[in-house]
């Protein structure tokens, strides 16, 4: 029996299990990928203090995301297209974040809808937006993640122009999946994913067919959803979310500690230092790099959580160590998701889980609440 004990193996395992263009998607990033690589490298770099003789027999991974308790300072970050890396990707995820106690976050650009994920789980999750051209889109998704009781609206910030990310172009990545001369025999060696598209809930934009007049058309679909992103928003607009949701708001991509301070004074609960995982900016900083300057201007206002290259339990306690809250994950997620479902991803966390634990321990952490650079070795 093959042991997968790390989020490496889940990734391989994914690598194998996906038709090629899905996991370029997910695996990859914008342009000649600098960002993507120093999210890793990075966070490869952090040294950490290793600390004897402290009772570390009772730790508390516990604690608080945008006031929900956690089991960990962990959330499933928003990720596009989760239900085409595994039939009914999102309620695979939703529940599997349940289950372990953390939050799990739906995407806009989700293959199952908001309902379709509220009516298979028990817990509330939470629901991330983007703020498109039609407004009035925008106040119907947010009504809908009301109706659904979601208590956290995370807004992401960095999508108002999409950067090129060449894999996908190159793939002929497309939503629904297309079968071409170019994918034949990929799609061909990949029959367990074929059985399962052929029997999920949707192979669509769950939030968004049903919009259109002619939302039988894919390609309508998706070619309204690449016109819809904004390049002429700004605070204000931020200011007006804030004011049509009575909940937590959290804003997604913040790198700039002048951002950070603007992103305060919207009104954001909490703000996430994200590089949408070197998919947007090629060149930009790692989120690492970018996390002291960002928690030094916001000063404890406000919640700071952490979102790039989380690949194992040390790199949480890092960005803790650097001043988060806590931290979202997307590809470990997804791995996990494309490797086994809703148990890949039961198994993802739980190694994230112990991971966490076994570095607490070897720090002298007790407590995550308690973690501050005093755990680093380069303070």
């Amino acid at each position: 029996m093959t042991v997968r004990n790390s989020i490496a193996d889940l990734r391989e395992l994914a690598r194998r299990r996906v038709p090629r263009a899905l996991f370029d998607y997910l695996d990859r990033g914008s342009y000649d990928e600098l960002t993507l690589r120093r999210n890793r490298s990075d966070l490869d770099a952090v040294r950490l203090r290793q600390r004897v003789m402290v009772d570390v027999s009772r730790l508390s991974t516990a604690t608080t995301l945008a006031g929900q308790a956690c089991t960990m300072p962990l959330a499933i970050a928003p990720t596009g297209l989760t239900g085409l890396f595994h039939r009914d990707g999102e309620i695979c995820g939703a529940r599997a974040a349940a289950a372990a106690g953390i939050p799990f976050c739906l995407s806009t650009v989700s293959i199952c809808s908001i309902e379709d994920v509220r009516g298979a789980t028990a817990a509330p999750f939470w629901f991330q937006l983007y703020l498109m051209r039609d407004r009035g889109f925008n106040a119907e998704l947010i009504a809908r993640a009301r109706a659904a009781q979601c208590p956290v609206l995370v807004m992401t910030l960095d999508l108002t122009v999409q950067g090129e990310r060449r894999r996908d172009a190159k793939n002929g990545l497309a939503v629904p999946p297309r079968l071409t001369l170019r994918n034949a025999f990929d799609i061909a060696t990949k029959p367990a994913w074929v059985y399962g598209m052929v029997r999920g809930k949707r192979r669509n934009f769950g939030n968004i067919v049903g919009r259109l007049p002619d939302s039988q058309s894919a390609r309508n679909v998706s070619t309204w959803i690449s016109e819809q992103f904004d390049p002429s928003v700004t605070w204000r607009d931020v200011a007006w979310v804030r004011s049509q949701w009575p909940g937590k708001l959290v804003l997604k991509g913040v790198l700039d500690p002048e951002d950070a301070r603007h992103a305060l004074d919207a009104g954001a609960d909490a703000i996430v230092v994200s590089n949408h995982g070197g998919r947007q900016l090629d060149g930009a900083p790692s989120t690492i790099a970018a996390l002291p300057p960002v928690v030094e201007a916001i000063g404890g206002r406000c919640e700071v959580l952490f979102d790039g290259g989380i690949m194992g339990g040390q790199d949480v306690l890092k960005a803790l160590a650097f001043g988060a809250r806590g931290c979202l994950i997307g590809k470990a997620f997804l791995y996990g998701l494309a490797a086994a479902g809703e148990a890949g991803v039961t198994l993802a966390l739980s190694i994230l889980r112990r991971e966490l634990e076994v570095t607490m321990a070897l720090t002298g952490a007790a407590d995550v609440q308690k973690v501050d650079g005093a755990l680093l070795w380069d303070r």
